[in-house]
């Protein structure tokens, strides 16, 4: 099972690399990046070129491990109690199965991803640590043990929003995914929309990485936004010469999809004033 990326994921050597070695070292493949560099995306083309079913876990702030293993639901089990239901007989009918164990249980191998996990409490990636190790996970209520039939390929995500514990990080196999390059980058809007003018990606291109380069940006476009932006371009018929902006505009058009808050939009407004100051 090797992983080359797919005709919808542009993926570079070394992150090509990187998940084939996980898959090879049975590790889970942590990978860290800009918000928007198709960290989530990469999971499910590696389990559309492996040809396997993908099993997302979205962890928030308030996720507990325990959620990705099984959740028991005794309050359920005691209202049923009091109205004389048989339910109440078989403890697993108020088992809630999480995501580790319906990839456990999967005929076939899956990808499971556990995405964003730097949302989760500190505590969380630790409390993980024997699941992921073993493949295996104790249910107390019912006093089975549930084992893997096919250990599933583990994509975890992170955008670095806080440091992950080192027991965790000795456990995983580690990419980051830099920012692709100008020609990476063409080859990704390729993919996205065929056909685009040179022109028009060439000028494009040249502005979205200026802007990203501004000094005093808060937030740097990335590369989703920028394929937003250009399908903006393209749905407005909008020419290169469309695009030129001068020091009295220093706005782009359509700025909304690259520009996502108001420091940033202010910062390109003192531009644009600074220059009509000096070109008095």
């Amino acid at each position: 099972m090797k992983f080359e990326g797919t005709d919808a994921y542009v993926a570079t050597d070394d992150l090509t690399m990187a998940v084939n070695a996980a898959v090879t070292l049975e590790r889970p493949l942590l990978v860290k990046g800009e918000p928007g560099t198709g960290k989530t995306e990469l999971a499910r083309q590696v389990a559309a070129a492996l040809g396997t079913r993908m099993i997302e876990w979205s962890i928030k702030s308030t996720t507990k491990a325990q959620q990705g293993l099984y959740e028991y639901d005794a309050v359920s089990r005691l209202r049923d109690s009091q109205l004389g239901d048989e339910r109440v007989n078989d403890v697993k009918n108020y088992i809630r199965k999480g995501k580790l164990w319906e990839a456990f249980e999967a005929d076939e191998r899956v990808v499971l991803l556990i995405d964003e996990v730097d949302k989760a409490d500190i505590e969380f990636p630790n409390d993980l640590l024997q699941e992921l190790d073993r493949m295996d996970f104790y249910v107390y209520e019912t006093g089975e043990t549930i084992r893997a039939r096919h250990r599933p390929i583990v994509i975890i995500t992170s955008n670095n929003e806080k440091e992950l514990p080192d027991a965790f990080l000795r456990r995983c196999f580690f990419h980051y995914i830099r920012f692709p390059e100008p020609d990476v980058l063409r080859k990704i809007v390729e993919v996205h929309h065929p056909g685009i003018k040179p022109a028009l990606l060439t000028e494009a291109l040249t502005q979205f990485y200026e802007i990203r380069e501004q000094p005093g940006l808060k937030k740097k476009p990335s590369t989703s936004e920028v394929l937003d932006w250009l399908k903006l371009l393209l749905a407005e018929d909008l020419q290169p010469e469309d695009l030129k902006r001068d020091g009295a505009d220093a706005l782009p058009k359509l700025h909304g999809a690259l520009l996502k808050n108001e420091q940033d939009v202010h910062l390109f407004e003192r531009l644009a004033f600074m220059a009509r100051r000096q070109g008095r």
